[in-house]
This record gives structure tokens, C-alpha cells and sequence, in this order.
């Protein structure tokens, strides 16, 4: 039972960190991401990328990829995002919808749909003992990269004057704009670091997971349970409630494994019921 409630966390991991940068951009933006699992998907193929055309290898990737993503992210939000942020939410949620099934289909013109190997980095291809059992180092690594990731996205914006910025012009924008501090200027980096995250998952996950272009639709849908589960716009709730759904699938397929696929829904129905907003999440969030 031990073994597979570290192996919910490290599930968990990969919901943390996607879940964070969901909520990072729903804070800001109010903007629904649906192109997040296609982000998560270009880290994982931009790790194969490097290693099969330019030779360079996991740790390479673990840095260079988050970063174009970032990049690409803030590209998005200045070019396409940014005109729809004043129209009707719906309209930003059609536009990432439709970016997420272009950017599918644009990997599987290239690459079909089939799986592409990746190979687990050398440093971390062997066991750790962590005393009643031994677990792979690499599953260790992610979750310990998860874990400092979402603590050092939480010191900054708690205890930064950029973090506090953002949170100000996160919560109460109009406010932020009448002291004088120019909100917009924020929103692409914000809008770039949430797809960096999602990039830096899927790095991660390309050694351990398939990579092809439906690993991100794959595993979107949990993530916005995870999301609305730990409250919309909440980095605390979200970091909190992707790895409580780690353990909680991970515990479900050893217990209950009829229900494994749907036990996230089930808990995120049960939460709803009883706090509308999500655990953590603002009232007004949920209006």
C-alpha cells in the first residue's frame, strides 16, 4: 500500500505542476486554457526533438524546452489571447480548444500516432532505498522537481513584490490600475510561466510516459477536475489537490480499480456539493 500511495504522488506530480499552471492563468487572465495538455505534449516532444535530431540529451531539455514554451506561451497571449480577453470568456475557451487540436494534429502530420521511445536519463536509471522498499530514482527526481517547482511558484508570488504585483492585479485588477501599476504589462509573462510549467511536465513525463500527440488530450480532462476540485485560481488548492488525486487514483486502482477511471469525478462532484468555489477557491470565483 506504501508503494502505491509513492506511486499516487508521483502521479500527482505531473498534476501539480499542470493544475499550477491552469490556475496561474484563470487567476489572471480568467481565461479556461484548454491548449494546456497540447503544451504539456510539445515539452514531452520537444525533449525527443532535441535527442533525435540536435543529439542533446534530458538535461538539456529539463531547461531549453520550459523555456521556448514560455516563450511561445507569451507569443500566443500577445498575438491571439489578449484580443478575446475583453469578449465573453466562451470566446477564449473556443480559441485554446482549437489551438489544442491544431497543435495535435500538426505533431501527428509529422509523427503519426504512434509512441516515441525516450530514454531514461543515465544519472537516474537505478533505485533508491527509501527504507521499506526500494523505488526508481528517476520517479524520486519528478516528484522532488515537482515539489521545489510549486514551492518556489508559491514563495515568489507570496513573498516577492513581483508575486505580490500579480496576485493584486490577479484579485482585484481595477484597483491594482488605479495605484498606478500598468496590469498588462504582467499577463504574457504570467500566460508564458503557466505554459512553461506545462512544458516542464511534459519533459518529465517523456521517460516515463508515451510520447505521442494524445497524451495531453489523454489527461487535460483530470487536470480541469483537479483544478475545480482545489478552487478556481488557487495555487495552494491547486497544488494540494493534484497530488491528494494522485493518491486517491493511485489507492483506487489497488482497492477499487472498477471505479479507478472515474473516482476523480466522483470526488470532484462530492466537493462541488458541498463547497461550490472548489476547497480553496473564492466564492466569487465560482459565480
Amino acid at each position: 500500500m506504501l508503494q502505491q500511495a509513492f506511486n499516487g504522488l508521483v502521479g500527482g506530480a505531473f498534476y501539480a505542476l499542470l493544475a499550477l499552471g491552469l490556475s496561474v492563468i484563470f487567476g489572471m487572465l480568467r481565461v479556461v486554457n484548454f491548449a494546456h495538455g497540447s503544451f504539456y505534449m510539445l515539452g514531452a516532444f520537444g525533449a525527443y526533438v532535441l535527442l533525435d535530431s540536435l543529439g542533446l540529451n534530458f538535461w538539456v531539455a529539463l531547461v531549453t524546452v520550459p523555456l521556448l514554451l514560455g516563450a511561445a506561451g507569451m507569443l500566443v497571449e500577445r498575438v491571439f489571447v489578449r484580443r478575446l480577453t475583453r469578449l465573453d470568456p466562451l470566446y477564449g475557451f473556443l480559441f485554446t480548444f482549437g489551438l489544442a487540436l491544431i497543435l495535435q494534429d500538426a505533431v501527428k502530420h509529422r509523427y503519426g500516432v504512434q509512441s516515441q521511445p525516450y530514454p531514461r536519463p543515465s544519472a537516474l536509471s537505478g533505485s533508491l532505498d527509501l527504507g521499506l522498499f526500494d523505488y526508481p530514482a528517476y520517479q524520486v527526481f519528478v516528484l522532488a522537481v515537482s515539489l521545489l517547482t510549486c514551492a518556489a511558484t508559491w514563495l515568489i508570488l507570496t513573498r516577492t513584490r513581483v508575486g505580490t504585483i500579480v496576485r493584486a492585479a490577479t484579485e482585484r485588477p481595477e484597483l491594482t490600475r488605479a495605484l498606478g501599476i500598468d496590469v498588462g504589462r504582467w499577463v504574457a509573462p504570467v500566460f508564458g510561466f503557466g505554459v512553461a510549467l506545462a512544458g516542464l511536465a511534459g519533459v518529465l513525463a517523456a521517460p516515463m510516459r508515451a510520447v505521442n500527440p494524445l497524451m495531453g488530450a489523454d489527461l487535460i480532462i483530470t487536470v480541469f477536475a483537479v483544478v475545480v476540485i482545489g478552487g478556481l485560481g488557487s495555487i495552494f488548492g491547486s497544488v494540494t489537490a493534484g497530488f491528494a488525486i494522485g493518491l486517491i487514483t493511485a489507492l483506487g486502482d489497488l482497492y477499487v480499480p472498477a471505479l479507478s477511471q472515474t473516482l476523480v469525478f466522483v470526488v470532484m462532484a462530492a466537493v462541488l456539493l458541498w463547497r461550490p468555489a472548489g476547497l480553496f477557491g473564492r466564492e466569487e470565483a465560482a459565480l
